[in-house]
């Protein structure tokens, strides 16, 4: 993988808007440990996340990220923009950053601390507090809002990622057929993934039978697949933890015509979601264009949660960016903007109708939506 996938300008830009928001929300430090979050201002790209990483950023000098000391090669290695302090496994994360705070002056002043997030347990928190008197501020969301739009570099990434799906679920595809073991199907598409330039997804690949459809997030089993029992698929290749994700139901030997009719109508509503992806549009609009063309399919009775949701950087267990869905919902205000990617998908299952699904990665740029992934959407018959 590339050793920091992010240039020092780039880098620096964040560290600049984040310190901003800091000054007008009378902060004098922020810490972050969101494992997204700290990878957005470091580049640290590794499979450490497990335990915790407190990334320190004061006001006016470099940030200080402090984990494992064990960690000290690999972030030498690829973080230039954070000095590292390293902790022993006879004490926390907690204890060092303590220190720290205490070193730069900053023990007790105003601070913004990430309290919504998988990388701060209850306890960690408590301990981080008993050890100083700074005043703690919750700025959970503040980071993952910068995220949302993408810059230049982001985009590449992720343009490089929809590559690597796309190879993989030709592969995937491919290989799904009357009799195949749902672990050849699983390997031949893992192994596509590695030889297109892909690094360790966030999670899946999530490929089974429709027997266990409602599995949200199991994948492949023991199994061999059977004709006539459709097979759900759903991946997402991985470039320096920006992901693209797709999805398809690949139907083995045969579709019937109920299900052909509703492969048309989940194609208009995904298409019509593209065309809503406008700046200053509201979720809330995307989604009303995607249930538009399910309602006039005679289809009123069928709601969604969401036609899709914000996806980037994500590190496991998830491609979605952190320990929460930012979806387009019905009820969300979200604006639209130029640079924002989106896993779209359009979810046609248990209608009574015929069933289909299809999803995709779109991105907005300056001259409208893209799709970057390219896999054909079928209907995949095999």
């Amino acid at each position: 993988m590339d050793r920091n996938p992010f240039s020092e300008v780039e880098l620096a830009r964040r560290l600049a808007k984040l310190r901003t928001a800091l000054i007008e929300s009378d902060l004098e430090a922020a810490i972050i440990v969101s494992p997204e979050n700290v990878f957005y201002f470091t580049g640290l790209d590794h499979w450490g996340y497990f335990a915790p990483h407190l990334l320190i950023v004061p006001l006016d000098r470099k940030p200080i990220l402090v984990t494992r000391s064990m960690e000290r090669v690999t972030i030498e290695n690829q973080v230039k923009a954070a000095e590292f302090r390293g902790h022993s496994d006879s004490e926390t994360a907690a204890d060092i950053a303590a220190r720290v705070l205490s070193e730069l002056g900053l023990a007790d002043k105003p601070i913004g601390l990430e309290y919504w997030t998988s990388g701060l347990s209850h306890g960690l928190a408590l301990r981080l507090k008993a050890q100083t008197t700074a005043i703690w501020s919750d700025i959970s969301g503040l980071v993952d809002t910068m995220r949302r739009v993408k810059s230049a570099e982001e985009q590449a990434l992720m343009r490089r990622a929809a590559k690597v799906t796309d190879a993989a679920a030709a592969a995937a595809i491919e290989a799904i057929s009357d009799g195949a073991a749902e672990q050849d199907v699983a390997a031949q598409c893992v192994a596509a993934m590695i030889r297109a330039g892909g690094h360790a997804p966030g999670f899946g690949p999530f490929i089974r039978p429709a027997a266990r459809l409602g599995e949200e997030h199991t994948t492949w089993g023991d199994r061999n697949y059977r004709s006539g029992e459709p097979v759900f698929l759903e991946l997402s290749g991985c470039v320096s933890r920006y992901h693209a994700p797709l999805g398809r139901l690949v139907r083995i030997g045969g579709i019937s015509d109920a299900d052909a009719a509703m492969a048309e109508t989940t194609a208009s509503a995904f298409d019509a979601v593209v065309a809503a992806l406008k700046p200053g549009a509201k979720a809330r609009d995307v989604y009303a264009a995607w249930q538009d063309v399910v309602d006039n399919a005679g289809l009123s009775h069928y709601r969604r949660h969401h036609c899709g949701y914000l996806v980037g950087a994500g590190q496991p267990p998830s491609w979605t960016g952190g320990n929460s869905v930012t979806g387009l919902r019905h009820d969300s205000d979200i604006e639209i903007e130029a640079g924002m990617s989106f896993h779209i998908l359009s979810w046609l299952m248990g209608t009574g109708r015929g069933d289909d699904f299809i999803s995709n990665t779109v991105l907005l740029t300056g001259s409208g939506a893209e799709v970057l992934t390219r896999t054909p959407t079928g209907p995949i018959v095999r």
